[in-house]
């Protein structure tokens, strides 16, 4: 007997609530849901539904929509965008109670596509630990004057 693929262990019918949901939530977001104006959430959510069951192993299943750097090419996206998008999809899967390991393969599976969609080189959330050292703050002379920021 044959390990379960991601896309069994969500099941196919699960899988369509959760992007329903996701697409619902993208649609109605005040950061990025003007991206979706006049966009048709139906096809939308057949194609994500499509690629994202494919990913996960479903058998036959073939994706109808363009390719992914294609499709994304007409719009604006930056870093921050797909970060929402991002954050998006990790609320919807937690609500929706997705095992864990689809959704670890989901987000990463997302993760490898930002170059294809967002253009924003270095749009990646940087650790704040790395960039902690590089700041130091000035005492100032005066008590009257701001702190001043700068680098090292």
């Amino acid at each position: 007997m044959k390990d379960p693929t991601l896309f069994d262990q969500i099941g196919g019918d699960a899988l369509r609530a959760v992007i329903t949901d996701f697409y619902d939530r993208l649609f109605a977001d005040v950061m990025i849901g003007f991206m979706f104006q006049g966009k048709p959430k139906a096809q939308l959510v057949q194609r994500e539904w499509e690629f994202t069951a494919g990913f996960l192993g479903a058998p036959n299943i073939g994706y109808s929509g363009r390719p992914i750097r294609t499709a994304h090419a007409q719009h604006t996206i930056f870093g921050g965008h797909f970060e929402r998008r991002v954050q998006i999809l990790r609320e919807t899967m937690a609500d929706h109670a997705v095992p864990e390991a689809v959704q670890q393969a989901w987000l990463e599976h997302t993760e490898a596509l930002r170059a294809q969609v967002t253009r924003d080189k270095g749009s990646e959330c940087a650790d704040t630990k790395e960039l902690a050292p590089k700041l130091s703050i000035a005492a100032p002379e005066n008590p009257d004057r701001p702190i001043k920021l700068g680098r090292r």
